[in-house]
């Protein structure tokens, strides 16, 4: 049978305040030169959770993909514009794992979020980058984005079309998928940790046994 060319489904979850944990351990476990490409600057840890502190989900939207272990290993914060004359924009930011590179979640957070935006009446969309951050930039440029450089930093900017029906159903099938996917691995990692702790029961009553018996 030859294999599909259809791409892996990557199930990405939007993420709220009670999320906030888990993205204060994505952001920290970045190394210092990641924190300088997603901030822009050397993020101390103290920076960190003070950026993670201040996250306000009643305003943008963030998203994240999880792994098995339900750890945060990518994640997308797409800022809405808070100046009136600016309502229709918005900015986009997205932070990677070392470990789970090459994957291809950055692209898919950066598609997710678009979706999202269309939806929310965003006509543009702008990323702010270093402009040795190639990773972040080919994404917008593969998009169409426009880009302007200025100096060590770069500007794109990415019209977006209005939202159809194909997009608003393709955003809350993603969410339920997501959803499911999140549900899924909690009860995976909750029987893991039940047999795990059983196994060392077992164990346990195994040893006492042996020296009873010596």
């Amino acid at each position: 049978m030859a294999a599909s060319n259809e791409p892996a489904i990557v199930p990405i979850r939007s993420l709220g305040p009670r999320h906030r944990e888990r993205i204060a351990a994505h952001l920290l476990a970045l190394d210092a030169n990641d924190r300088y490409l997603r901030f822009g600057y050397s993020a101390t840890d103290e920076q960190i959770r003070r950026h993670v502190d201040q996250l306000d989900f009643e305003h943008d939207d963030i998203f994240g993909i999880y792994n098995r272990k339900l750890e945060l290993i990518a994640m997308a914060h797409l800022a809405f514009s808070r100046d009136p004359e600016a309502s229709r924009c918005a900015e986009f930011g997205v932070s990677v794992l070392a470990k789970a590179r090459g994957r291809g979640y950055g692209r898919r957070l950066f598609e997710r979020a678009v979706v999202h935006a269309r939806n929310e009446g965003v006509d543009l969309l702008f990323i702010h980058a270093l402009s040795e951050n190639k990773a972040m930039l080919k994404i917008a440029k593969d998009a169409g984005a426009r880009l302007e450089r200025f100096g060590s930093e770069t500007e794109a900017h990415l019209r977006l079309p209005p939202a159809t029906l194909d997009t608003r159903m393709s955003e809350l099938v993603d969410e339920q998928l997501a959803q499911t996917d999140y549900r899924l691995k909690q009860q995976a990692r909750s029987f893991w940790a039940f047999l795990a702790g059983l196994q060392e029961t077992r164990q346990g009553v195994r040893e006492g046994r042996h020296k009873s018996g010596s």
